[in-house]
């Protein structure tokens, strides 16, 4: 039999991996924010009653976090607010409900990987918000997967490898932070991991996903630039220069350490790690290849 599973935040680059990367035995609802406002109790259980789905992936967040800084309220709605909502109205259901969260839960203060019941710490606007929707959905759905993440990237969609690929492009150097460190995950990777959850019932409760492997941005930085100039994404070469962070003093507050313990996931899914490089160079050949057709 088919099974239903809902996907909000389908505009976004999980969400259109999500879709690309669908099982067999799985029929899609891929729900836009035009399509269902997540911030409306009564279309959250219009949609539930609607479409009957046997899961919903919840892969919608407010992820300007900069501007959250600014913009509590809408950060809070979006984070907060709609995934109580959600995990209210599939646990009324039984409807299996996997949520995306972020690793800037976490204050950074961490020296080795951070396991999915380290004590949160959030440092801004963002990160609370985020940590505030993951304790609403504990609340309202014990049964619920929570799964934390950071750095994603895609060939589609804004993400810091095609800002860095625009810039590359257009400078002969660059300076990129060097002492925040985390693992990147392409988000195809992450939509895979995501099915394998759907897949799996009896797994329950906090887990954390990324690729496999340690880097700074700069280190980021670096490899995007050497992929890129040897799949000729790049023409000339670009001089990447390390900075710290307070030399690029933003709004928000960065933790210096996201490094997340995956070792669970791993296990419990039965997945093989990949290294971030390896994952970096695959997306970066579907963006030559999307780029091209």
């Amino acid at each position: 039999m088919t099974k239903r599973v809902l996907i909000t935040g389908a505009g976004g680059q999980l969400g259109h991996e999500l879709q690309h990367s669908v099982p067999g035995g799985y029929e899609i609802i891929p729900l836009t924010r035009s399509d269902l406002n997540i911030c409306d109790a009564a279309s959250v259980q219009d949609a539930i009653d609607s479409y009957q789905p046997a899961a919903l992936i919840n892969a919608a967040a407010y992820t300007a976090v900069d501007q959250a800084e600014t913009d509590q309220e809408q950060a809070h709605q979006a984070n907060a607010v709609a995934p109580g909502l959600l995990a209210s109205a599939c646990a009324a259901a039984q409807v299996r409900l996997i949520h995306i969260s972020t690793d800037f839960v976490f204050d950074g203060s961490a020296c080795q990987p951070i396991p999915p019941d380290a004590t949160p710490g959030p440092l801004g606007a963002y990160g609370r918000s985020k940590l505030a929707g993951e304790l609403a959905v504990q609340a309202a759905d014990p049964a619920a997967v929570i799964v934390r993440t950071g750095w994603v990237y895609s060939a589609h969609g804004a993400n810091f490898v095609k800002t860095m690929l625009r810039l590359m492009g257009e400078r002969e150097e660059l300076a990129v932070v060097a002492d925040q460190v985390g693992t990147p995950p392409w988000a195809a990777g992450l939509a895979e991991a995501l099915w394998h959850w759907v897949a799996r019932p009896a797994l329950t409760g906090t887990y954390h996903w990324s690729d496999a492997g340690v880097c700074s941005w700069y280190d980021f930085a670096v490899a995007i630039e050497e992929e890129g100039r040897a799949m000729a994404l790049l023409e000339a070469p670009t001089a990447i220069r390390p900075i710290a962070a307070k030399d690029y003093p933003t709004p928000a507050t960065r933790p210096a350490y996201s490094v997340l313990d995956k070792q669970a996931s791993w296990q419990d899914l039965a997945l093989t790690p990949q290294h971030w490089r390896v994952q970096l160079r695959r997306m970066l050949r579907v963006f030559k290849d999307s780029n091209n057709g």
